[in-house]
C-alpha cells in the first residue's frame, strides 16, 4: 500500500546556510551589535537627552565629560557634546545609507549593462569607469562640493556620483560570469527580452557580491562626508554631523580634547562596524564556503 508524501516544511530564515554561516562570524555580529546599538542611539536618544542640540549655556563651556546632565561634556559655546553627537549621527548615517543606495543602483545599473552586453557598449561603459576612477576620489568630492552649494541632499549626491565605479566593476565581474549559464540560454531560447533576462535573471543571481559592495560604501560615504565637512565644505553649522565636530575641535585639541576624541570614536566605532559586517557577508555569501 503506497503512502503519499508530505511536502517539506519550508526552511526557516535562520536555518538559510548563509544566515548560519554569517551567525558564525563573531566580528560580523559584533559590528551588527554596534551599529544597532548606534542607529537606536542616533534616533531616539536626542529625546532622551535632558538637552536641546542648539541649546547654548555660556556658563558651562568647555565642560569635560561625566559634568552633571552634560555626560560627554560640552563645546566651545556650553552645547551639551552628546545631543550634538547623536543628532550629528542622524545626518552621518542618512548621508552613508542614501549614498549607499544610489551608487549601489547606478554602479549595478552600469555593470549590469556592461556585462550582459559586451562588445562596444561594455568597452565604452568600462572606460568611463576607468576614467572615473582615474581621479582620486577625495578631490574629486571636493572640487564638486567647492562648485555646489553645500546641503545635505548635495553630499549624498556628491558622494554617490564618487562611489558607483567600485560597484559597477564587481558587477560587471559578476554579469560576464553568468551570462553564459544555462539559465540565461534557456532564457534565450524561450524568447525573453535582453532587459528582462538582465533584470529578472541574471541580476538576482549577483546579489551577493551587490550586498557586500553595498555594505562597504556605506561605512566609505560616512568617511567621505566627514572629510568634506572637515575641510569646511560638506555639512555647514549650525547643522551638526561628524565631520564639523571635529572641524570645530581642531583648535581646542589641547585645552579640551574631548571635543575631538568623542566623534573621532564614533566616526572610527561606526565605519568599522560596516567594514566588520561586509566582511561577514562576504564569507557568509560566498558559494565556495563549506555547507554546514
Amino acid at each position: 500500500m503506497s503512502t503519499l508524501a508530505l511536502p517539506a516544511a519550508p526552511a526557516r530564515w535562520w536555518q538559510n546556510r548563509a544566515v548560519r554561516r554569517f551567525a558564525r562570524h563573531r566580528l560580523a555580529l559584533i559590528g551588527v551589535v554596534m551599529i544597532t546599538f548606534l542607529t537606536f542611539a542616533c534616533v531616539a536618544g536626542p529625546w532622551l537627552l535632558p538637552y536641546d542640540s542648539l541649546f547654548i549655556d555660556l556658563r558651562a563651556r568647555f565642560s569635560p565629560p561625566l559634568t552633571g546632565q552634560h555626560y560627554l561634556g560640552t563645546d566651545p559655546l556650553g552645547r551639551d557634546i552628546a545631543a550634538r553627537l547623536l543628532m550629528a549621527g542622524r545626518i552621518s548615517l542618512l548621508v552613508g545609507f542614501c549614498a549607499m543606495v544610489l551608487s549601489t543602483l547606478v554602479g549595478a545599473l552600469v555593470g549590469v549593462i556592461a556585462g550582459y552586453r559586451g562588445g562596444w557598449i561594455g568597452a565604452a561603459l568600462m572606460r568611463m569607469v576607468d576614467a572615473f576612477l582615474a581621479f582620486p576620489s577625495i578631490f574629486l568630492v571636493l572640487a564638486l562640493a567647492a562648485l555646489l552649494k553645500p546641503s545635505p541632499i548635495m553630499i549624498t549626491v556628491i558622494i554617490a556620483l564618487t562611489s558607483w565605479m567600485e560597484v559597477a566593476r564587481i558587477v560587471e565581474a559578476e554579469v560576464r560570469s553568468l551570462r553564459e549559464r544555462e539559465f540565461v540560454q534557456a532564457g534565450r531560447m524561450l524568447g525573453l527580452s535582453r532587459s528582462h533576462i538582465m533584470f529578472r535573471e541574471i541580476l538576482p543571481n549577483a546579489m551577493g557580491p551587490i550586498i557586500v559592495a553595498a555594505t562597504l560604501t556605506v561605512a566609505r560615504a560616512i568617511l567621505l562626508e566627514a572629510y568634506v565637512s572637515f575641510l569646511g565644505y560638506g555639512i555647514q553649522p549650525p547643522l551638526p554631523s561628524w565631520g564639523n565636530m571635529l572641524n570645530g575641535a581642531q583648535q581646542y585639541l589641547a585645552s579640551a580634547p574631548w571635543l575631538a576624541i568623542v566623534p573621532g570614536i564614533t566616526i572610527t566605532m561606526a565605519v568599522t562596524s560596516f567594514n566588520f559586517i561586509g566582511d561577514g557577508l562576504r564569507d557568509a555569501l560566498d558559494v565556495r564556503s563549506d555547507p554546514v
